[in-house]
């Protein structure tokens, strides 16, 4: 007969022996880490510091020459190099591509352009296997015995002695280029710098990705949005135009038209729809294909234009607003007609006056149960110009309308007048003068539409 087996209690085995022994209870506490530890503990806290603060200033980037620069900029400061340079050149061909310096002139670059591609720590980053975490060294470049004959002549001529390359990749993103950065003697980085410029070149690499599907985005949008406008101007004795158009980096609803109409009449239209993203763009192009339909049948009465363009919009999208301006042009007569809803009066350029035409107050199209405003009539001067334009143009200023406008009365007051001649050269100056930093800023949604219409 087999003696009982002890009842097992969950988590414990009753046939293990449990040890009757006992850890000494602690008596005293212990003392800080020694100076070595604390020392390295601080250099991890100042790296993390580091990396962190280079990082944040890399996501706070939101166009590829601000973050090209950005990444040159703190892979020098992490790898402790002067001057550097990047290529950006994705490997699935899709671009966009790109070259950029730090520390070196346009005729430098073009000298390292001129060293074969295999023969630089750059050229084999760009080539060579993406998962090169700790980059590419040349400590010592003019003490290379087979270094290349050419790329020996450009590094004495451009004063480098050796170089530090890293590959742009990641898993997610693939290759998308390479940098490399110039030592004026000969050294490379030390294994903790080439281990966090390749984090932080890993982490670059992502954020140039987003960059980039963004800047495709936009160039689609553009691509649709340009489509969608007439894709030249027409010749009309008497008139000459000039149109300038930026959209969004959303897409958005601002458009314009020229077109002509019988017995030698010009049709001119700019409006805005409502709202932004493929929705406005594709109402602007509804909205647009309507209006012309209406120009050739009735153009010479802008009041009834519009009034069917209420109409249309109010039946079949009741939830769009949208402005528009018509003008019915006799080049022959110098004789315009125009008619607005809700929309920017026009200004006349001319030598002798610079002033905004006087229309009549109405709705935007879509706002009232039946629309009809009086239209106005005004016969420009020989040399005069007609400028149109969507308020974009004046919310980009960022500056209240009343000052936007005055901004562009001034714009418009102070073309010169060697250029007033010219439609094109006054759509351009006063762009120009009303946004100085261009029109590729990314910070603004708003679409920009000017025709000038030029009266000989």
């Amino acid at each position: 007969m087999s003696a009982p087996h002890l009842p097992k209690v969950a988590g414990i085995d009753p046939e293990v022996t449990v040890s009757t022994q006992t850890r000494a209870p602690l008596t005293e506490v212990p003392g800080p880490p020694g100076p070595f530890l604390q020392d390295r503990l601080a250099g991890w806290v100042s790296d993390l510091t580091t990396l962190h603060e280079l990082t944040e200033r890399l996501a706070g980037t939101n166009t590829l020459d601000d973050a090209l620069n950005e990444l040159l900029h703190a892979g020098a400061a992490l790898v402790g190099a002067r001057r550097g340079l990047l290529v950006l050149e994705p490997a699935n061909g899709e671009g966009p591509s790109a070259t950029v310096g730090l520390g070196l002139s346009r005729a430098d670059l073009g000298h390292l352009e001129t060293v074969p591609r295999a023969a630089t720590a750059l050229g084999r980053a760009l080539d060579g296997p993406p998962d090169t975490a700790d980059g590419i060294a040349s400590p010592d470049l003019l003490g290379e015995k087979d270094l290349d004959p050419r790329h020996r002549e450009v590094a004495i001529r451009l004063g480098y002695a050796a170089s530090y390359a890293l590959p742009l990749a990641s898993g997610p993103a693939g290759r998308l280029g390479a940098a490399v950065w110039l030592y004026d003697e000969p050294a490379e980085p030390a294994q903790k710098q080439r281990h966090l410029a390749g984090l932080y070149a890993r982490y670059a690499t992502e954020h140039l990705a987003r960059l980039i599907e963004l800047e495709h985005a936009r160039a689609s949008v553009a691509a649709v949005a340009e489509e969608l406008l007439p894709s030249r101007l027409p010749r009309i004795p008497g008139v000459r135009l000039a149109a300038r158009h930026r959209t969004g980096p959303r897409g958005g609803g601002d458009w314009y038209d020229a077109l002509p109409l019988p017995d030698r009449a010009l049709g001119l239209a700019v409006g805005s729809v409502g709202g932004s993203g493929p929705s406005a763009m594709a109402a602007m192009g509804r909205l647009r294909a309507s209006l012309r339909a209406y120009a050739v049948m009735e153009g010479e009465d802008p009041v009834a234009v519009l009034s069917d363009l209420e109409l249309l919009l109010r039946l079949t999208e009741p939830a769009r607003t949208a402005t528009a301006l018509f003008a019915y042009c006799e080049p022959a007569a110098r004789k315009v007609v125009l008619a607005g809803a809700g929309h920017t009066p026009p200004l006349v350029l001319g030598e002798r006056r610079c002033a905004f035409v006087e229309t009549t107050l109405s709705a935007p199209l879509g706002m009232l149960a039946c629309w009809e405003a009086p239209s106005v009539e005004f016969s420009p001067a020989p040399g005069e110009t007609v400028l149109l334009y969507t308020d974009g143009l004046l919310r980009r200023t960022g500056d209240a309308m009343d000052r936007a406008f005055t901004r562009l009365h001034s714009a418009a007051a102070s073309v010169p007048k060697a250029e007033r001649n010219d439609p094109a050269a006054v759509a351009d100056h006063v762009l120009r003068t009303m946004l100085p930093d261009g029109l590729d800023r990314n910070d603004s949604a708003e679409d920009v539409v000017i025709l000038a219409a030029h009266f000989d």
